[in-house]
C-alpha cells in the first residue's frame, strides 16, 4: 500500500512538473506568434531616379604602350671605351655623342689613305697635264684616273670607319641605364643603353574582326594603366593594320596619345575604351543600385502598393557598361523610376520602405 501511494505521488508530481513546462513553452510559443503577426516597421532606405544620360558608343579592349622609336642603341664596330659622354635617364637630341671609342689605329689608318690619295691626285694632275700634248696615252689617263678615284674612295671608307667609333644618339629621346662602363672592350653589337621617344605615344591593341566596322583613323580612344589608376589618357585611332590575323580573327589597331609628362613608359598594360562620333541615350542608376547575380542581375523598384505605402519591387534588368560608377540599363527599367541606392541584402520583395529625408537622397548625376 506504502510502495503504492508513493508510485501516485511521484506521478502527480511529474505531471506537474511537465505541465508546467509545456504550458511556459505554449505560452512563449503564443507571445513569438502575437510578435510575428504584428507589422513590421518600414526599412528606411535611401533612393535614387534612373536617369536618361548621353553615352558615347565604345568597344573596350586591352593592349601595351609601345614608344614611337625605341632602340637599345649598340657598337657596329668593336673597340675599348675611351670616353662616355651621358648618365643614366638623360634626354638627348639626335646626333649627341653617347660614347666615343679608341680609334688611334682607324685614324693612322686615315692618314695613310689621304696621303696615299694625295699621290694619286697629283699624278693624276700630271698626266693630264700632258695628255693634250699626246705625251702619254690615253691608257695611262686612264690608269691615272682610275687610281686617283680609288684612293678617294679608300680615304671616304678610312673616314667611314673612324666615324663609327663614336656612337650617337639615333633620334631625340630619353636615355634608359647605362649598360657599359668606361675602359670596357665592346664586341660588335654590345647593349649600351636604352633610348626611347616618349612623346608622343602609341598604344597597341587588337580587336575582334566584328568590330572593324566600327573602328577608323582619328576616332577617339581613351586609355588607363594600373601605374596611374585615376587618371584617363585620350589620343586617337592612328593606324588600323590592313589585315586580319588568320589564326585569332583579330586586326592590330594603334592609338597616338600625348604624353608630355612622361607617365606613360613602353611595356605599360593599358585598357582602352575606343569611342565612336556619336552619342547613345541610355538609361543609368548608380553602381550600388543593381545586385549583381549569377541568376540575373536585379534592382529594388519603389512603388506604392493599394493601401497607399511605399514598397519594394524586385525587378530584374539587364546591365550595361560601368562608367564613372554609374551603370547602364539596357532593359527592365524605365527612365525617371525611382530605385534603392543601395544596401539592397537587407531588403526583400514586397517590403515596406520609408525614404530617409531629403538630405539623404542620392542625387542622380
Amino acid at each position: 500500500m506504502r510502495t503504492a501511494s508513493r508510485f501516485v505521488i511521484v506521478i502527480i508530481f511529474l505531471g506537474v512538473v511537465l505541465g508546467g513546462i509545456f504550458g511556459y513553452k505554449f505560452y512563449e510559443f503564443g507571445q513569438m506568434q502575437e510578435m510575428f503577426s504584428q507589422p513590421q516597421p518600414p526599412a528606411i532606405i535611401s533612393v535614387t531616379d534612373a536617369t536618361t544620360e548621353n553615352w558615347q558608343p565604345s568597344i573596350k579592349a586591352v593592349g601595351s604602350v609601345n614608344a614611337i622609336n625605341g632602340i637599345e642603341v649598340a657598337n657596329e664596330v668593336p673597340g675599348v671605351i675611351e670616353s662616355i659622354n651621358f648618365e643614366s635617364g638623360d634626354t638627348v637630341q639626335k646626333g649627341d655623342v653617347l660614347i666615343r671609342l679608341d680609334a688611334a689605329i682607324d685614324e693612322a689608318a686615315l692618314r695613310t689613305r689621304r696621303a696615299e690619295a694625295q699621290l694619286a691626285e697629283q699624278e693624276f694632275k700630271r698626266v693630264s697635264d700632258l695628255l693634250p700634248k699626246r705625251a702619254v696615252s690615253q691608257s695611262q689617263y686612264d690608269e691615272a684616273k682610275a687610281n686617283y678615284d680609288a684612293a678617294r674612295a679608300r680615304v671616304n671608307e678610312a673616314e667611314a670607319q673612324l666615324s663609327k667609333k663614336v656612337i650617337r644618339a639615333p633620334f631625340d629621346g630619353t636615355l634608359g641605364i647605362r649598360m657599359v662602363d668606361q675602359g670596357q672592350y665592346l664586341p660588335t653589337g654590345t647593349p649600351i643603353v636604352e633610348i626611347n621617344m616618349l612623346n608622343p605615344i602609341y598604344v597597341d591593341y587588337t580587336l575582334s574582326e566584328k568590330y572593324l566596322p566600327e573602328v577608323d583613323r582619328g576616332y577617339p580612344v581613351t586609355v588607363t594603366v594600373a601605374a596611374v589608376p585615376d587618371e584617363a589618357f585620350s589620343g586617337e585611332v592612328s593606324a588600323i593594320n590592313t589585315s586580319v590575323n588568320p589564326e585569332t580573327r583579330t586586326v592590330r589597331i594603334r592609338a597616338t596619345l600625348n604624353n608630355e609628362d612622361g607617365k606613360l613608359r613602353p611595356g605599360m598594360f593599358a585598357t582602352i575604351q575606343t569611342g565612336q562620333p556619336r552619342d547613345n541615350e541610355v538609361v543609368t542608376v548608380p553602381r550600388t543600385a543593381i545586385s549583381y547575380n549569377t541568376y540575373g542581375n536585379f534592382v529594388f523598384a519603389v512603388k506604392e502598393n493599394d493601401d497607399g505605402e511605399l514598397v519594394v519591387e524586385r525587378r530584374t534588368v539587364n546591365t550595361g557598361e560601368v562608367r564613372n560608377e554609374r551603370a547602364a540599363v539596357l532593359s527592365g527599367l524605365e527612365s525617371g523610376e525611382t530605385v534603392v541606392a543601395k544596401g539592397l541584402l537587407r531588403l526583400r520583395a514586397g517590403q515596406r520602405v520609408e525614404i530617409q529625408d531629403e538630405s539623404g537622397r542620392e542625387a542622380s548625376e
